[in-house]
């Protein structure tokens, strides 16, 4: 039997308290084997000038994994040159571990223009796709989402799954810091450390 893991992609900049939490939510939900965090390198939608290095962003990312026996790191698309996108990574997965069944995991606001993603439909040929409802009230217009993506992706599993709302933002951390203000009930205290230790975050100024 295949083992099914969740893939929850990311420029975790930093990663924080929201990111785990939907992470978790799906994986009790979809009853996942795991989840595998996948930082950016550089990503096709963003900037990268504002990113913290990608070396930080996967260590930070890997302390957050320590205590979570469920919760993985890859560094894939940190190794791969240039931008990277979901169905590139997809491929090299399905082709690095074949015994495992794919679920992607994005936010609720992805899934509403999940259909300009690059080669969107083959993503769903090799993945099922799991948004995670934050807010209360976008039900319908998730479902309803979802419902017009299987109709143009022949055999498409697609879910959408509800999760407790934890109001954090890596934008808010990243602001936190700069003004050296107390954020540590906002992501792990390993990453806290981490950050305080290499001077992430801080305006030119301040370095």
């Amino acid at each position: 039997m295949k083992r099914r893991l969740g893939l929850f992609g990311g420029s975790f900049n930093p990663i924080h308290n929201g990111h785990l939490h939907l992470a978790e939510a799906a994986k009790n939900a979809l009853r996942l084997s795991g989840v595998m965090l996948m930082p950016a390198g550089e990503a096709p939608h963003k900037s990268s000038d504002a990113y913290a290095p990608a070396a930080d962003r996967l260590a930070m990312c890997q302390l957050a994994a320590e205590k979570l026996p469920w919760l993985s790191v890859s560094d894939l698309e940190i190794r791969k040159a240039g931008k990277s996108y979901t169905v590139d990574t997809l491929r090299m997965l399905t082709q690095e571990h074949p015994d495992t069944e794919w679920t992607l995991l994005i936010g609720s606001d992805m899934l509403l223009t999940f259909d300009t993603w690059y080669c969107w439909q083959e993503i769903l040929q090799m993945a099922s796709l799991c948004a995670v409802s934050r807010e209360k009230g976008d039900l319908p217009q998730l479902r309803a989402a979802a419902a017009s993506l299987r109709e143009r992706a022949a055999g498409a599993n697609i879910r959408v799954v509800t999760a407790e709302v934890v109001v954090v933002s890596s934008t808010q951390i990243r602001t936190a810091v700069q003004k050296n203000a107390d954020c540590s009930c906002l992501l792990p205290e390993n990453v806290v450390q981490y950050i305080q230790t290499h001077g992430l975050y801080r305006l030119p100024t301040e370095q």
